[in-house]
């Protein structure tokens, strides 16, 4: 969990929230839906020069593996990084109890945190097209 909350969480002032909303996922039995783990899939990206694909597709999400969280609950099967120690804390430190289920970062890396599936969708058309 703590090496998902690593690549989800851009600043660590914001692991301890996405560490419980993912840990409220998780105990909630809900896929993950983590793109993360789909960058993690891909690996190298020779146009974008990164190992984290920038623009994921809907047919990035149907990529059969077990690290693929859209497709499979729980977590993958192992760590997809090295977590760092604010990481880890932030795991044990997590809130299942937020209301949040849902997050995402902007292109300018401002983390947006909604409770339901239309704040998210409008998060979403907002911040990010």
């Amino acid at each position: 969990l703590a090496s998902l909350v690593e690549r989800e969480a851009r600043q660590p002032a914001t692991r301890e929230k996405i560490a419980g909303i993912i840990l409220k996922r998780y105990l909630a039995d809900w896929p993950l839906d983590l793109d993360a783990s789909l960058q993690y899939i891909l690996g190298y990206q020779p146009s974008e020069k990164t190992w984290w694909k920038n623009n994921l597709t809907d047919e990035d999400k149907k990529i059969d593996s077990p690290y693929n969280t859209y497709k499979n609950k729980g977590l993958p099967p192992e760590p997809i990084c090295n977590p760092s120690l604010s990481s880890i804390e932030a795991v044990l430190s997590a809130d299942p109890n937020t209301p949040y289920w849902y997050y995402l970062t902007d292109p300018q890396g401002v983390m947006h945190y909604a409770i339901t599936l239309e704040e998210h969708e409008t998060n979403v058309a907002k911040y990010l097209r």
